[in-house]
C-alpha cells in the first residue's frame, strides 16, 4: 500500500501519535519532543529534563514551560510587547528565576532582556547557553 504524506498524517492522529508540519527553523536548530512536547531545541529540552530531575529530586519547588510576560502595554488598539522565556523555576526559598535556553543572543533578544529587567527588577532572569 503506497500512503500519502496526508495519509500519514491522518493515520498517526486517530492513533493519537502528535504530528507537526515539517518547516525551517529560523536558527537552524533542531526541534526535539521529549514527554511528547516539542521543545525549539536539544539545549531547551535537556534543560526541561533537568528541571524534572531537580523536581523529583526536591531541589525545586517547580517549573512552568514558555512562561509569558508583558514588557510594555498596547496603545489605541495595538498588541501589547512580550517577552516569552522558556522556563521560571521556583526555588525552595520562594524565589524564582526566569530561564532562557541560547544558543546564541540575537539583538532583539539583549533589547528584551533590558526591558524585562526594568520592568521585573524582582525576577532574575539567567540565560543558559550550549
Amino acid at each position: 500500500m503506497n500512503w500519502s504524506e496526508e495519509d500519514y498524517a491522518e493515520f498517526l492522529k486517530k492513533k493519537g501519535i502528535p504530528t507537526e508540519p515539517k518547516k525551517k527553523s529560523k536558527y537552524r536548530n533542531n526541534r526535539v519532543m521529549v514527554d511528547g512536547i516539542y521543545f525549539d531545541s536539544q539545549l531547551e529540552a535537556d534543560f526541561y529534563v533537568d528541571l524534572k530531575l531537580q523536581l523529583r529530586m526536591g531541589t525545586i519547588k517547580g517549573f512552568c514551560r514558555q512562561p509569558e510576560f508583558i514588557l510594555l502595554e498596547g496603545f489605541a488598539g495595538q498588541k501589547p510587547e512580550t517577552y516569552r522565556a522558556d522556563f521560571i523555576v521556583f526555588s525552595l526559598d520562594d524565589t524564582a528565576e526566569v530561564i532562557d535556553t541560547k544558543g546564541f543572543e540575537t539583538e532583539v533578544f539583549r533589547i528584551k532582556q533590558k526591558q524585562f529587567k526594568a520592568k521585573f527588577p524582582g525576577l532574575e532572569l539567567k540565560v543558559e547557553r550550549k
